[in-house]
């Protein structure tokens, strides 16, 4: 299976160090699954949990394309460790935290062709999505991915954001956003339309708050976000409804379409009692292409 025949509405992350846990993960309804070396796992055990990530994607062979692995950032010494264990087993794609800027993604490029052609790997066919909004300084860079090497799509945090600045919360009372990390979801969103590439809405924390994740996850995919990550299997399902157009949007987007195609040449164009210009039909045409239909 090829990247882009993939759905990336859900990424499910699952501890490096649990096998049960990355099974459990495979198994269930994520459309890819991220098998986490970094946060999820202590440093006493991350020698443990290289092996296990290993063992898993090879055992799993069949769901290779949508087993994708986090890796340690590249401004501490486990990195290419990671690597190292973990590319002979040819993961679907890697995850790239805290980073700086472009910089690091093309140095995570140099090192991923270095395993790939040690392993016999197609070398530049392992895609990458980076975390672009950890870091301070990262956040003066989310603008800078465009053609940058094996990146296939952005995504941002929060928590370590946070840490980053030395803030001591980064939500409101009511458990929205405070405004530098409203901040942080724009310029990623943005980051990504500019490169070409699918923007992943960060975390939610309470896995067992469903409904707010129904609402949150339906309003970034209207504010252009394709998918979200997960922290429990609870959450997959409702990512996944969430960021799968409804055979309405689907009808509307194919009478949009069809209106324009009955009316070429023209700017703009009447529909049911209101004007619809060349933006409609972009984004009309967008929506059919996700759903195989354009």
């Amino acid at each position: 299976m090829s990247v882009a025949s993939l759905k990336t509405r859900s990424w499910l992350f699952a501890p490096g160090d649990s096998e049960r846990k990355m099974t459990k993960a495979i198994e269930g309804s994520a459309d890819i699954v991220l098998f986490d070396l970094e946060d999820a796992v202590t440093t006493e055990n991350k020698p443990l949990a290289r092996q296990t990530v290993h063992d898993v994607l090879t055992a799993h062979v069949a769901h290779r394309a949508r087993m994708w692995v986090r890796v340690n950032p590249l401004d501490g010494p486990y990195t290419l460790t990671d690597l190292a264990a973990i590319m002979p087993a040819r993961p679907g794609g890697i995850m790239l935290p805290k980073v700086a800027g472009r910089q690091d993604v093309e140095r995570l490029d140099h090192y991923l062709s270095a395993f790939e052609a040690a392993n016999g790997i197609a070398i530049g066919s392992t895609p990458v999505i980076v975390l672009i909004t950890e870091t301070a300084e990262a956040m003066f860079h989310t603008g800078d991915y465009k053609g940058a090497p094996r990146v296939v799509a952005l995504t941002w945090g929060a928590e370590d954001l946070a840490d980053s600045i030395g803030a001591s919360a980064n939500c409101n009372p009511d458990g929205s956003y405070r405004f530098t990390y409203e901040l942080a979801r724009s310029m990623c969103l943005l980051g990504a339309a500019a490169a070409g590439v699918t923007a992943i809405e960060t975390i939610q924390g309470d896995f067992r708050d469903l409904d707010t994740l129904k609402t949150r996850a339906e309003q970034v995919r209207r504010d252009g976000y394709r998918g979200m990550l997960a922290i429990h299997p609870a959450q997959v399902d409702v990512i996944n409804a969430a960021f799968t157009p409804t055979e309405a949007e689907i009808a509307e987007a194919q009478a949009i379409v069809d209106l324009f195609a009955a009316n070429p040449g023209v700017g703009t164009i009447g529909y049911k009692g209101g004007m619809l210009d060349r933006p409609y039909l972009s984004r009309a045409e967008h929506l059919l292409r996700q759903v195989g239909r354009a």
